[in-house]
């Protein structure tokens, strides 16, 4: 005779006539199946730890110079900004370090980093003696990162020029716009929305840059005051002289330091040029 009592649910269940014969075996293989599977979610939390760990390790030992020398208009946002740059970049295993003495442009102090930053720099901001040990540097096979001033910057330097991609010309009136992602592969953009508004002062350059790979473009029909149609570059990178370039015009405004979005396409930006983490 069968029985068909609440135990009959349990599929490990044996019968003999009207009861079960061990009620215990059913229990025990039901606790059983649910450690297998509290232990499957362990190792899937571990394993999803351990590969952030490993990611963050990929970058730990990258090490950036932050340069921010003025010699005409100066930024509002460079100590507010390069101050969240740093406290960003060493939550993701990068250190860094920050100057306006243009002395340390020597061989020998720029072989301790992988990337050099050009923060919102303007001006003639190195002598000949130190751009020879920056080019040096670079066809080393170092890096270069540029952030918005950076092309407003060594205008009489036209190894300089070709490096930072375009050189500065004009901006309107900070405004709102919509930048478009032309690259969706590129670590530095990946993050990011394909149409990206936001506030920021829009770089028009003299030329528009060539032999560089575009990761932003500006949409002119978004705001007042562009002079290039399209494509209107906002951000690129390229390889040069044995070394790597990027570059973003974005970060005029202190606010520009509080959008994780921004603080992550430079960052990004960064381990790229550092050659940490690449994306080749």
């Amino acid at each position: 005779m069968s029985y068909n009592g609440p135990l009959a649910r349990c599929p490990y269940i044996k019968m003999i006539g009207y009861g079960a014969l061990s009620q215990e075996t059913c229990i025990f293989r039901n606790m059983k199946s649910v450690f297998y599977v509290v232990l499957a979610i362990f190792a899937i939390v571990v394993f999803s730890f351990c590969s952030h760990a490993k990611d963050d390790r990929e970058h730990e030992g990258l090490n950036l110079l932050i340069y921010s020398k003025t010699k005409a208009f100066r930024h509002e946002c460079i100590e507010p900004g390069s101050q969240a740059l740093q406290s960003y970049f060493s939550q993701h295993g990068i250190e860094s370090t920050f100057t306006e003495d243009f002395s340390v442009f020597t061989s020998s102090n720029l072989a301790q980093y992988d990337a050099v930053m050009f923060f919102q720099t303007t001006g003639n901001v190195l002598d000949s003696v130190q751009q020879l040990a920056f080019e040096k540097y670079i066809q080393s096979g170092k890096g270069f990162v540029g952030v918005h001033a950076a092309s407003d910057t060594e205008y009489d330097w036209p190894w300089y020029g070709k490096l930072v991609g375009a050189y500065f010309s004009s901006h309107p009136d900070i405004q709102q716009a919509t930048l478009t992602k032309e690259d969706t592969s590129h670590q530095s953009c990946k993050h990011l929305p394909d149409r990206w508004t936001r506030t920021d002062e829009w770089y028009n350059f003299k030329q528009i840059p060539s032999d560089v790979h575009i990761l932003l473009n500006l949409d002119e029909t978004t705001y007042q005051g562009g002079t290039h149609g399209d494509p209107h570059p906002m951000s690129w990178y390229h390889d040069y002289e044995g070394g790597r370039a990027f570059y973003t015009a974005l970060g005029h405004t202190v606010e520009s330091y509080r959008d994780t979005l921004f603080l992550e396409h430079v960052m990004e930006g960064v381990k790229w040029a550092g050659n940490h983490g690449v994306m080749e």
